[in-house]
């Protein structure tokens, strides 16, 4: 168990994206020695990190639940503003998989094939995993960083005396552009960035951010499993 009496409001907020950007680093480094000829890598390996990063992220989130104060899911009974939550992810799904280009590269991302699994069960399973870790884990670690923690600390560094959905220029542009940077799909990930923060602005709360991200990652999820198109994964 985590000891968290001597971990900052800020912690709390930023461990749980360090350690899944952690997992994505190892990744890279695993793949740039494979390319160096220290070892042959297969092209499936380094999916088992997906389920093992996932997991590990969303038991951190769990044990640090009750720090999060400004998750108020009653938000979510007003149902007009629900919804419109609801159709904000579904518009930045549509604009994502229609927006797939990358900075700098000629190629595009392979992205995470289960078909690539030779075991039938495996393939389900690490889908399924896929999924669940794109849904319910990632738009509340990524909503509780961005959108919680580093949008109000270029504010003020104490940024949990900030109201949450406060707006400046510089607090604005600057998360919505290493939002854009953390993606594969550059221009996509600022246009989703610019996106979920005029929502925290209009509604002023990360609740809605969660939602609508969670409705964006689950129509792309349904999106890939059915076309195949794995880029987008």
């Amino acid at each position: 168990m985590i000891d968290q009496r001597g971990l900052s409001p800020a912690c709390y907020r930023y461990l749980p994206f360090a350690l899944f950007m952690g997992f994505i680093g190892l990744d890279e480094l695993i793949r740039s020695c494979a390319g160096f000829g220290f070892f042959r890598l297969e092209a499936t390996t380094l999916y088992y990190l997906y389920p093992l990063k996932a997991v590990t992220v969303g038991t951190l989130l769990f044990i640090f639940r009750k720090r999060y104060h400004e998750l108020t899911f009653k938000d979510l009974a007003n149902i007009p503003v629900t919804l419109a939550s609801c159709g904000i992810g579904l518009l930045v799904f549509i604009l994502w998989i229609n927006m797939d280009w990358t900075l700098g590269s000629a190629t595009v991302p392979q992205g995470f094939n289960p078909t690539l699994l030779t075991d039938r069960t495996l393939q389900i399973s690490m889908t399924v995993l896929r999924i669940a870790g794109a849904v319910l884990v990632v738009p509340m670690m990524e909503e509780l960083f961005w959108r919680s923690f580093l949008i109000r600390y270029i504010i003020d560094k104490n940024f949990d005396t900030v109201q949450t959905g406060t707006f400046t220029w510089a607090s604005f542009l600057f998360t919505v552009g290493l939002f854009g940077l953390e993606h594969n799909f550059f221009y996509a990930g600022i246009m989703a960035g610019a996106i979920y923060n005029l929502l925290l602005y209009r509604t002023r709360s990360l609740v809605h951010c969660i939602l609508a991200h969670t409705v964006t990652n689950l129509a792309l999820a349904v999106y890939v499993v059915t076309t195949g198109k794995w880029q987008f994964w």
